[in-house]
């Protein structure tokens, strides 16, 4: 709707409410629009609403998945929580019971499995025999939440070391061993995916230069959709970037959790060694480490399942574009064409540099005179911020031919004439790409301009990070709570009275 509505052919004008006909016709044109099989850019769109609503970052989306994870359990603690056994027999359900959260909660292993059953068992009885089940049950609930939850690292703690040790943990999972081979894969598939990207982009960068200069070519290319093909694979390659970027903390932090594992097993071997008792202020500790380096290996196998579904998934919305300009036609269209590499760019353009002198009132910054000068938040996602606008594509940006600093924003270029002809009138120039990214919607997420287009975001769905804008999918789910209507025993106070004659004529008679 949004993209339809900013269309300058479809003549919508977004401060006036529409009317009847108005609707119909909005409703007619975002149909075609979906149904439109031969334009790239319903798929860059798709693309962006696909990784809007499953891309979360690491911390957010290790707290949502501890958040269900704890919703799943939350009625087997009720039950532990909220149990008053009298008899033995309920005592001892009840134990089971917490043997059952200690598995589930740990994720090692199977409910099902006897042999695990009896492990954790074992271990639970080691350091929480049945005879401290009384002082269990007086406790607070909040208490007792927290008491389950140390006991299942502990128990976790124990059962691990005695996998290390060979005295069981067979269905215990490696999950050091999967890692070493699940980021390597998840490297080569992004590695895969970037590279065809890099290879696709300047083609399709070059034919659309050759197309700006030559109006032979123009006419001849001019009904593909060249523009629509370059915006598919730029937002591809951002969003494999950001892929690529979390799998690579991601294979750092396996990396120091391994560390960390191996030394804390290292430790608690030497403190047990063969003796027959230890002091549990020793070995508790070394058992909880353990527990939480073990959930770190969990967590990052949850998160590198995402990364590897994501880009596997991504692929999907470069269909049309794949369609449009098979190899065999994209050679036949690059004849007499230079193509160069967005690396190939940069180094050419190295040399040529703005001279401040040129500008009065212009601030230009500069590598070495700037510092953080890798920091800065370089708008149009680092794309030539004149080439926009003015050609209705995007080239990557040189900021070592320098960056315009215009109202605390900072522009990149392209070339040292782009950079002149933006630096002549910043602000024309700014309308005129706000004017392109109208034409073409899936720009506005592409080059992060939402801040140009607030008036049409629904509000409270904005989730501001550093300077761009992430729209954010608003969670709903169901809830309910019970308030106990009487929470003391009823007591009633014959004596009490309230009428004030009625306290009057007790007074006076006493």
């Amino acid at each position: 709707v949004k993209a339809v509505v900013l269309d300058p052919k479809n003549d919508f004008n977004v401060d006036r409410i529409l009317t009847k006909h108005d609707v119909q016709n909005l409703i007619q044109l975002c149909v075609t629009r979906l149904l439109d099989t031969t334009n790239p850019s319903l798929d860059t769109i798709k693309m962006q609403v696909y990784f809007d609503m499953n891309y979360a970052n690491r911390d957010e989306f290790l707290k949502e998945q501890h958040r269900i994870l704890d919703g799943r359990l939350a009625p087997v603690v009720r039950e532990i929580t909220d149990s008053r056994p009298r008899v033995k027999e309920e005592m001892e359900s009840l134990y089971g019971a917490i043997i059952s959260y200690v598995l589930l909660c740990s994720g090692l292993g199977s409910p099902t499995d006897i042999g695990v059953v009896r492990e954790v068992t074992a271990a639970l009885q080691s350091i929480f025999p049945q005879t401290e089940m009384a002082a269990f049950i007086s406790l607070s609930t909040n208490n007792k939440e927290e008491q389950l939850k140390t006991l299942t690292k502990l128990v976790t703690g124990i059962r691990l070391f005695n996998k290390e040790r060979g005295k069981g943990g067979s269905s215990i999972d490696d999950l050091p061993a999967i890692l070493k081979e699940a980021i390597p894969s998840a490297t080569r598939a992004l590695d895969e995916a970037l590279s065809s990207c890099h290879a696709l982009a300047p083609c399709y960068s070059a034919l659309l230069e050759a197309m700006s200069e030559d109006r032979h070519r123009h006419v001849q290319l001019s009904s593909l959709r060249l523009k629509e093909a370059l915006f598919n694979v730029r937002q591809h390659e951002a969003f494999l970037c950001i892929l690529m970027s979390e799998v690579i903390t991601s294979a750092r932090e396996v990396e120091e959790t391994n560390k960390q594992f191996v030394a804390t097993m290292e430790q608690l071997k030497n403190t047990i060694q063969n003796k027959v008792s230890v002091g549990t202020t020793e070995v508790f500790p070394l058992f909880l480490t353990l527990s939480n380096l073990w959930t770190s290996f969990q967590d990052e196998i949850l998160l590198l399942s995402l990364l590897t579904n994501m880009t596997n998934n991504l692929q999907e919305f470069s269909k049309i574009q794949s369609q449009l300009f098979p190899e065999e036609l994209l050679t036949s269209l690059l004849e007499g064409v230079t193509v160069k590499s967005d690396e190939e760019r940069i180094r050419e353009t190295m040399e040529t540099r703005v001279n401040v002198s040129d500008f009065k009132n212009r601030e230009w910054l500069f590598p070495e005179t700037t510092p953080n000068f890798d920091q800065l938040l370089i708008q149009y996602h680092g794309f030539c911020a004149h080439t926009i606008g003015e050609k209705g594509f995007i080239l990557p940006g040189n900021p070592a031919i320098g960056i315009l600093k215009h109202r605390d924003r900072y522009y990149a270029f392209s070339s040292k004439e782009a950079a002149y002809a933006f630096a002549q009138n910043p602000d024309k120039s700014i309308e005129l790409n706000t004017e392109k990214a109208k034409e073409h919607a899936e720009l506005i997420q592409l080059l992060e301009i939402h801040h140009q287009f607030e008036y049409l975001a629904p509000s409270g769905t904005k989730v501001r990070k550093g300077d761009e804008y992430l729209m954010k999918a608003i969670m709903t789910r169901d809830g309910s709570t019970q308030t106990d209507t009487h929470i003391l025993p009823p007591t009633i106070v014959t004596s009490y009275e309230w009428n004030e004659w009625e306290l009057r004529r007790k007074a006076i008679k006493l």
